[in-house]
């Protein structure tokens, strides 16, 4: 099935390519390890999954609401990217080492609500892939591809981000890594930002 197929690929390329949720977990895993990550990983899939099921429910009015809710889940998103941010370049430093904790599976599911690159990617999949007959099956199904083929791919980031932890044994080798991470995080936050202030009032 060709639909199929480019379902699988579009789902593969939009969940392995670099985003908010895949920076994330990179930090995650230096700083505490792929198994407690886990929480945070199925965190990201449980919300997916929910985004795909409410797109499929909203899937007739959903280009009227979302151009009115975009620039505000864009602030919401982008501040809390940049507190996170924050939280990632203090979790290196020495001192502050007992303070910090891996994201838990209901930060990150809600996360998603907020998420730019999570909502282009569920938007896109309701509008390309899903049947307009609103079929509960054909929803269900595909949020459950959505979750199975996200899992994987946003491991391999946390899973590269214990590796690299063997590499930063040194504090300050760390707290190095989790300011750059920190950074681009940062970075991340305010291009989504900027991106979506210029959709906004271009169009206006």
């Amino acid at each position: 099935m060709p639909e199929a197929s480019t379902l699988l690929s579009y789902l593969f390329v939009m969940s392995i390519t670099p985003g908010p949720n895949n920076l994330m977990l990179t930090a995650s895993g230096v700083n505490f390890g792929v198994r407690r990550s886990v929480p945070h990983m199925l965190g990201i899939c449980f919300g997916n999954a929910i985004q795909v099921l409410l797109a499929a429910a909203l899937l007739a009015t959903i280009s009227a609401w979302i151009g009115e809710l975009r620039w505000v889940m864009a602030m919401v998103g982008c501040s809390y990217l940049l507190w996170l941010a924050y939280k990632i370049g203090q979790a290196g430093a020495p001192e502050r080492r007992d303070l910090a904790q891996p994201l838990n599976f209901w930060s990150a599911a809600l996360f998603q609500a907020v998420n730019p690159k999570a909502w282009v990617m569920v938007i896109n999949t309701a509008i390309l892939f899903m049947p307009r007959d609103g079929r509960l099956a054909a929803a269900v199904g595909i949020a459950a591809v959505s979750a199975t083929v996200a899992l994987p791919c946003i491991a391999v980031w946390a899973w590269g981000g214990e590796r690299l932890r063997q590499l930063l044994q040194r504090p300050a080798a760390l707290h190095a890594f989790n300011l750059t991470m920190a950074a681009l995080l940062a970075a991340t936050a305010i291009w989504l930002l900027v991106d979506e202030y210029h959709i906004r009032f271009s169009a206006s």
